[in-house]
């Protein structure tokens, strides 16, 4: 949720824009299976889970 940013173009800030509104994201979660899983069934605001995957390393980067 920290890329989020309503004015930019970036796919993963544009990702992390529609998890925001997608009212069933596990926002609360810190696993990578139970977040990849619940976009691969869910996630059709995703074009590619190339995204998620560039957003996660984001994530474990702020979290070191």
């Amino acid at each position: 949720m920290t890329e989020r940013d309503p004015n930019s173009h970036k796919e993963v800030a544009q990702f992390a824009n529609n998890a925001f509104y997608d009212q069933s994201f596990p926002k609360q979660s810190q696993i990578y299976d139970e977040l990849s899983q619940y976009l691969e069934l869910n996630g059709s605001y995703l074009p590619s889970m190339t995204v998620f995957d560039e957003a996660w390393g984001l994530y474990l980067d702020k979290m070191n």
